[in-house]
């Protein structure tokens, strides 16, 4: 286009406030310009967190985002059956649910690339952090201070959305009482449903148990949550009476003073969105990586009273 040309064309945009038709360009290139995120419960913080990362990455591309929040298992399994033959999107960032292997063989037939945000498959591309170093350090950290009688508080494994997270956490848990000598008492093991009212019912059995434990380790900031309202419902204090390691370091965690497994949620949304991207792009090589992670250490736990 001459020069002189171009101008015109620019000048009558600006006078007719023009807009591309979106749609015809998406015609044009066969392509939908949109990317999906499956995730499950959006209104969790460290989804809501993921999120915004994605968003940022986002923000500049040509790629709209639609979200396709999760509730049931049903819903999972509705989710990764139709959605890579809809032609609804270009790619699928997938938050915290694991595909089956036949989930996976879908995928690759319908050519639509996937990344997952906090889970594993090694056939896909992914962004995760190592939660067996994370339960291990929140764990060490306890059995540093002195603690030697250390509840685990997570999600119950296995379970229908294939969350595993919470129970790699719990291995790191294992772990570090192995390696300390210590015993891993069934009795300091609860789980239940992720919520901050389900773990503040399963902190309430733990107080219970006798001996009760020195110190708690919950799976995720939402979880220790509820463990410190039990905690105040008996009139105990933390850190005094009992210590509690929360996992995430949400924003929340630090207006609390609770120890915690920093994560980078922001992060690892911003870095899942980049990657897919890449591939979306023409990049052919799976990608993988491992985010770090590390300990924050706040006011809500002290060595035990007993010393």
């Amino acid at each position: 286009m001459r020069e002189e040309t171009r101008r015109k064309v620019l000048a009558a945009i600006e006078a007719l406030d023009y807009r591309p038709n979106h749609n015809a360009r998406r015609l044009s290139l066969r392509r939908t310009l949109t990317i999906g995120v499956i995730v499950p419960f959006i209104t969790n913080p460290s989804v809501v967190e993921r999120l915004r990362g994605i968003t940022v990455a986002l923000e500049g591309t040509e790629y709209d985002l639609v979200i396709y929040n999760v509730e049931t298992p049903q819903g999972k399994e509705r989710y990764f059956r139709e959605m890579p033959f809809s032609e609804r999107v270009d790619g699928l960032i997938i938050i915290s649910l694991m595909p089956a292997d036949e989930d996976v063989e879908r995928f690759r037939r319908a050519h639509v690339p996937v990344v997952l945000l906090d889970a594993i498959h090694p056939d896909l591309s992914y962004v995760a952090v190592n939660d067996v170093e994370g339960g291990y350090m929140a764990v060490a950290h306890l059995i540093d201070l002195g603690h030697r009688r250390i509840a685990f508080l997570g999600d119950p494994y296995p379970n229908p959305f294939g969350f595993t997270a919470s129970y790699h956490r719990y291995l790191g848990y294992a772990q570090a009482l192995a390696q300390a000598g210590l015993p891993l008492r069934a009795s300091y093991v609860v789980t239940g449903e992720h919520s901050r009212r389900t773990a503040h019912l399963l902190a309430a059995s733990l107080l219970d148990t006798d001996p009760p434990p020195t110190a708690i380790f919950a799976a995720s900031d939402t979880q220790a949550l509820g463990v410190l309202a039990a905690v105040r419902e008996r009139g105990l204090r933390v850190p005094e009476d009992i210590s509690v390691v929360g996992y995430d370091d949400l924003e929340i965690a630090t207006y609390l003073g609770l120890t915690t497994v920093h994560q980078p949620l922001f992060e690892s949304g911003q870095k899942a969105a980049e990657m897919l991207l890449a591939i979306l792009g023409g990049e052919r090589a799976r990608l993988q990586e491992r985010l770090p992670i590390s300990l924050r250490v706040r006011e809500s736990t002290a060595p035990p009273r007993h010393g």
